[in-house]
């Protein structure tokens, strides 16, 4: 095999797996560093400076080079790893997974490129991306997995110093063995735009969650930012009207048969972030589980959408795609109501029916979308079509753990803050804090039902993809 696409594979193994990895080391984390009320900035910081990141660096490729760019975002990516395994604070971590999320943006658009590259012929291609495609569905297993039992043997700092070695290896392979002809692009990068919408939303994201705690919705700090929010995201619309080669395509909203395909995208990645950072809470806080044991409950999710979305290419033809769809919100729907009904008293079988039927659903979602985006958008618009879409799949997840983490918070912060006994972990380890039996008991029931409300919230979202399935355009454009 090529040894540049092996360093591909390896890089896109790293960026896949850092996105699931942490979710099974998070209640360690939380023990060590504290700061509970802050467990979705680490994703949210992560996954909003990756969404941003791979339309740059996808641009800054065609201008320096693929080569040079992928190396720096490596960099960039192991820079931030190495920081976040030495953070001393919640905060610290925060601002190091947003380092990591850059590196990890700057990975997925020069892979794919990289990929078109290398191999000559279409086959090659397809066989090439599969391949791509494959690491990212392993790794959906093996990370939390992998996190759970780095974390029980032996620290949780070591799921970012694990990407050291292996991201320096791609770093020689593609160094030694990628050759490449720059031929430079002239290309318009919107840094204005990336710097508006990054701010915008991460005043929005901050005001939503920390008012979850503090329920000072209304302060002067609260209506501050609120401000600086609107007025940032109005300039970004402005801006973006206006940019040659803007960071977001505003105009795509006008085809409104892609927003229907962007809008079912946006509540079904929500749904899986739901999953991927709940269910590990609830497993080691509620159940008592170990972090390995906690990613065992998240692996029949990535096994199931693996499986359907092999299954939902043999239907290709006999189903339309639209009726394929709708059968996979159905199952999301039957999915998040199982989980919405956890409380302290179930059973590992319902979290594990619950998210095999989530992986399911999203299995026969996710790759008739892109099929979908490629019938309803402009054949002159279909590179950014796809862009677009892929943004708002990670998107979705940055905004999902922010509003999840905002639900959890007031359903559980007040109720554990009654308790007079401090900030409160997630491990599970309550008869070694000294709480007492009564005590235990109410923490699980507490966090328990903290993890219903998410997931009710996640019924929501569900309901909302079925309605829009009913609306997916079943005929190409160029046929409407």
């Amino acid at each position: 095999m090529n040894k540049v696409f092996i360093a591909l594979l390896l890089v896109t193994a790293l960026a896949a797996i850092e996105g699931t990895i942490v979710s099974t080391a998070i209640p360690s984390i939380t023990a060590d560093l504290l700061g509970v009320d802050l467990i979705s900035w680490i994703y949210s910081a992560y996954l909003l400076a990756s969404a941003i990141a791979a339309i740059i660096f996808g641009k800054l490729a065609d201008l320096f080079g693929r080569k040079r760019m992928i190396i720096t975002g490596i960099i960039i990516f192991l820079i931030g790893s190495m920081l976040c395994g030495l953070a001393q604070s919640m905060e610290q971590l925060i601002v190091f997974r947003a380092i990591q999320g850059i590196g990890a943006g700057s990975i997925l658009p020069i892979t794919l490129t990289m990929v078109g590259e290398l191999f000559t012929t279409e086959k090659a291609r397809a066989k090439g991306q599969s391949y791509l495609s494959m690491v990212w569905g392993v790794s959906g297993v093996v990370g939390p997995l992998f996190g759970g039992f780095i974390v029980d043997q032996v620290s949780w700092h070591f799921i970012f110093f694990i990407n050291v070695p292996f991201g320096l290896a791609s770093i020689y392979l593609i160094v030694k063995h990628y050759k490449e002809q720059v031929e430079a692009v002239k290309r318009k990068i919107d840094y204005l735009g990336a710097g508006l919408f990054t701010v915008g939303m991460v005043s929005l994201l901050y005001v939503i969650i920390e008012n979850s705690k503090t329920q000072a919705w209304l302060s002067s700090q609260s209506l501050l930012m609120y401000g600086v929010a609107v007025a940032f995201l109005g300039i970004f619309i402005w801006v973006e009207l206006r940019a040659e080669e803007p960071i977001i395509p505003l105009t795509l909203f006008k085809n409104g048969r892609l927003m229907v395909i962007n809008s079912l995208t946006l509540t079904t990645m929500s749904i899986v972030i739901g999953v991927t950072v709940y269910i590990p809470i609830y497993a080691q806080s509620v159940l008592g589980k170990n972090a390995t044991q906690a990613g065992l409950l998240l692996t029949p999710m990535s096994i199931f959408w693996t499986m359907n979305s092999i299954m939902a290419g043999y239907l290709i033809g006999r189903l339309t795609n639209k009726r394929i769809i709708q059968m996979g919100t159905i199952l999301l729907v039957t999915g998040t109501i199982m989980l919405a009904k956890l409380s302290s008293g179930s059973s590992d079988i319902s979290v594990y029916l619950g998210s095999s039927l989530i992986g399911l659903g999203m299995g026969f979602i996710m790759p008739m979308l892109m099929i979908s985006i490629q019938k309803v958008a402009d054949p002159k618009q279909l590179g950014i079509s796809i862009g677009l879409n892929s943004f708002t799949n990670t998107f979705s997840q940055a905004v999902g753990a922010a509003l999840f983490g905002m639900i959890f918070n007031l359903a559980t912060s007040e109720k554990m803050a009654s308790l007079g006994k401090g900030e409160i972990q997630l491990n599970g380890e309550f008869a070694k804090g000294g709480f007492s039996i009564e005590e235990i008991i109410f923490l699980k029931v507490t966090i328990a039902d903290g993890v219903s409300f998410v997931y009710i919230t996640t019924l929501v979202f569900a309901s909302c993809a079925l309605i829009l399935s009913f609306f997916i355009a079943t005929k190409s454009k160029d046929k409407a």
